[in-house]
């Protein structure tokens, strides 16, 4: 078996992937009502917004190794850490992050702005709000029942 047939037999590896995939059409669609453009479909490759891919992404794989090798596993602790480092850093770090990212660009456009300066500004929709990870915390734990269902 090559590599490709291996990757997309790995169960995990497609329940995180899939997780991850459908965390990001759902931020397209739930964007359609501001028009179709290219900022709408660059929303598939950026992060923060709802729901959280970093949540359903690790859940996915987390749950899937939990019901493939079983919850007592090396496989799904390692998971299940990583999950919980990814999850608490999407709403408290990331999140963060982003309030100063706002709050900097503020600054940036008050004062050097009036100066002619040029900045580039800060990227602000970088973490998640609690609600947005817990809901792509769920879409990945439904998304692996899924793939271990069918």
């Amino acid at each position: 078996m090559d590599f490709w047939q291996q990757l997309l037999a790995n169960q995990p590896f497609m329940a995180g992937f899939t997780g991850w995939f459908s965390a990001q059409l759902i931020k397209v669609i739930g964007s359609f009502n501001e028009g179709f453009s290219k900022k709408t479909l660059k929303k598939f490759v950026t992060t923060g917004g709802f729901p959280s891919s970093h949540s359903a992404t690790v859940a996915a794989l987390a749950t899937s190794c939990g019901l493939n090798f079983g919850f007592d596993s090396g496989y799904f602790a390692i998971a299940a850490a990583l999950a919980v480092i990814v999850v608490y850093d999407a709403f408290t770090l990331r999140l963060e992050a982003g309030k100063q990212a706002a709050a900097l660009n503020q600054i940036i456009d008050d004062v050097y702005a009036n100066k002619g300066l040029q900045f580039d500004r800060l990227k602000e929709l970088i973490g998640h709000t609690r609600v947005e990870a817990f809901v792509g915390f769920i879409l990945g734990i439904m998304v692996a029942v899924a793939f271990y269902t069918f």
